[in-house]
């Protein structure tokens, strides 16, 4: 396993803790005018879910948590829990609603995404940069209030609502930003 100092950890990176493996939620970089930088970082341990900070000087030395990923498709939610198949093997995996957190509304039938493991375990998912979905309810744009960018709430396919222009109407396919959740453009 690789370390790193503390001052380059940033959100997205899975490191150890404690002796267990933790994702990193939230960093903030602090420089103060006396004394040395710290890095304060808002971790969810992968086992139990638990979230907590801490704060590490920014010379300290941090280990990388050993994370493998696998290109797998998604297939279908089973109860609680939504499942992946390696394309290659015909593997299947269940992973957890809660390591999916809000980014399940991003899963359409056949999207292939990388699941990582730790020690073995499915612990979570990477989504694409950017997915397409389509628009299955917008209302109609109305003249009021533009001050700055006008905006209005649309339903995806997946039933997942997010803030899009105005000028978006059901059946328009959107580019969607896995990161924010945000939208990016029309698709072509």
């Amino acid at each position: 396993m690789s370390t790193l100092k503390a001052g380059n950890i940033r959100k997205g990176m899975y490191l150890i803790h404690k002796e267990q493996p933790y994702y990193v939620t939230h960093t903030d970089f602090m420089s103060p005018g006396k004394g040395s930088a710290f890095m304060r970082v808002r971790y969810r341990n992968v086992i139990t879910g638990n979230t907590e900070e801490f704060t590490y000087k920014s010379n300290e030395s941090v280990e990388e948590a050993d994370v493998v990923s696998k290109q797998m498709q998604f297939l279908y939610v089973d109860g609680s829990d939504y499942v992946f198949m390696d394309n290659g093997t015909y593997e299947q995996v269940e992973i957890a609603a809660d390591l999916i957190e809000e980014k399940a509304g991003l899963l359409t039938p056949d999207i292939q995404v990388y699941v990582l493991f730790y020690n073995g375990k499915a612990i979570g998912v990477s989504f694409p940069p950017k997915v397409r979905l389509k628009v299955t309810y917008a209302e109609e744009a109305t003249a009021g209030n533009t001050q700055g960018q006008a905006r209005k709430m649309v339903t995806l396919e997946t039933g997942m609502e997010i803030s899009a222009p105005i000028f978006v109407k059901e059946g328009d396919t959107l580019v969607i930003d896995t990161d924010t959740i945000s939208y990016v453009s029309r698709a072509n």
